[in-house]
């Protein structure tokens, strides 16, 4: 016996409503022969589906355009007002929020820092003072942090840097608190959603990315889809044993040890300090590495002479770089970098690895190509190596993208428009 389910009218009318929506989102307005003919409808069927849309409040008459002499024809485009998504990023000095409808246009935006006051406090303020027309249907948070789905606990981040998170049944505590459902993702696990749909690994189903920051964090997408693992820790490379690093049993399992004590934030500084690079934290003295490693050392002052005129470049920190230094700074800061990757590489063997985060965009070009360089002598994979395309705040534009899609799909469900 076949184990295919028959077509019944109500799921081609479901699968018609949501092809005719996602064209309505992905293209704009479009009249009923437009719609008909992307779809493959006849006339009396998408006339059908556009009212049933409309009935819905999905959909809404968008004025009329001029055809052949005489003829007219109605445009429909997405009711945009018809609901709200919203996202939060959430770290220990601020909260910043954004909201937006249903075509995906960013209604508003806030950043409330510092937080203060008590966590239902602190996310309700900052979800207000983005100012959403009517309460959001889904909003999805960005943590440095993972849940745990088999216990509903936050787990990788202590109640030191997460005050008020550590309790039981996390998501729904959130969501009576905020009066909105709620989801809370990983913070790098949503710079990837936003490079795959809108950066340097769209089109790519098996990659990696790297966040390189204060914290070293990582995502691990396969197949398209997102891994979170068995306590929603893929990725917390951060804690990975690495060469000449402490480990776990030396210091315990949330100190600095791993390959954040080798390649995270301070570690990074201290190697550009010893080698005399300045700056004054982290992103700038990267920078100065890389604008040295490509700019040759000024020599000795010149006499001026009409041939020879004076020489006019505006001092910066770069020029106290020692002669050399900068390339030798940022090679071992990629050296660092490399170690881990290479073991990340070992185990997945992703097509492409994706650097984000202060340091590789502080590094630029300069720092990927040494660190593309440092990786493929350490693996017989040869992984593209590239840097993040994401402009803005990733975090929330993949956050923003997760709550959109969940709208999107209970919006057609709450109608009855299901599939």
């Amino acid at each position: 016996m076949s184990g295919s389910v028959p077509g019944t009218p109500s799921l081609l009318r479901a699968i018609n409503d949501r092809a005719a929506l996602r064209l309505l989102l992905e293209r704009g307005p479009l009249t009923r022969p437009e719609l008909g003919a992307l779809t493959g409808l006849s006339k009396p069927t998408a006339s059908q589906l556009l009212l049933r849309l409309r009935e819905a409040g999905l959909v809404v008459l968008d004025g009329v355009r001029e055809g052949l002499p005489g003829r007219t024809a109605e445009v429909y485009r997405v009711n945009a007002a018809a609901a709200y998504a919203a996202a939060l990023d959430v770290t220990s000095g601020r909260i910043e929020a954004r909201v937006a409808d249903l075509t995906g246009a960013v209604v508003g935006e806030h950043v409330l820092e510092p937080p203060g006051g008590d966590l239902i406090g602190g996310l309700r303020a900052a979800l207000a003072g983005a100012r959403p027309p009517a309460p959001p249907r889904h909003l999805v948070i960005g943590v440095q942090a993972a849940v745990d789905p088999t216990t509903g606990r936050l787990g990788y981040a202590t109640a030191e840097d997460m005050p008020g998170w550590h309790v039981d049944d996390l998501v729904d505590r959130l969501s009576m608190g905020l009066g909105v459902p709620v989801s809370v993702e990983n913070n790098v696990n949503l710079v990837a959603l936003a490079e795959r749909a809108h950066g340097a690994a769209a089109g790519t189903p098996d990659f990696v990315l790297l966040w390189a920051d204060a914290g070293i964090g990582s995502a691990i997408v396969l197949g398209g889809r997102l891994h979170r693992g068995a306590t929603g820790g893929a990725g917390e490379v951060g804690y990975m044993p690495a060469p000449g690093a402490p480990t776990a049993r030396e210091s315990g399992p949330y100190a600095d040890h791993g390959f954040q004590a080798l390649s995270g934030g301070a570690a990074v500084l201290r190697v550009l300090r010893r080698h005399g690079i300045p700056g004054a934290d982290l992103r700038e003295t990267v920078r100065n590495a890389a604008r040295a490693a490509e700019d040759p050392p000024a020599g000795p002052p010149q006499e001026s002479t009409a041939a020879n005129p004076p020489d006019t470049r505006m001092a910066g920190a770069v020029d106290a770089v020692p002669a050399g230094s900068g390339e030798a700074a940022l090679r071992e800061v990629a050296g660092r970098l490399a170690v881990g990757l290479a073991a990340i590489t070992s185990v997945m063997d992703p097509a492409l690895i994706v650097l984000t985060g202060a340091v590789p965009l502080a590094g630029g070009e300069p720092l990927r190509r040494l660190i593309e360089e440092e990786l493929h002598a350490l693996t017989i994979a040869r992984p593209r190596v590239r840097l993040s395309q994401v402009a803005g705040n990733p975090v929330l534009v993949g956050a923003l993208d997760l709550a959109l899609a969940t709208v999107r799909d209970e919006v057609l469900d709450s109608t009855g428009v299901t599939g």
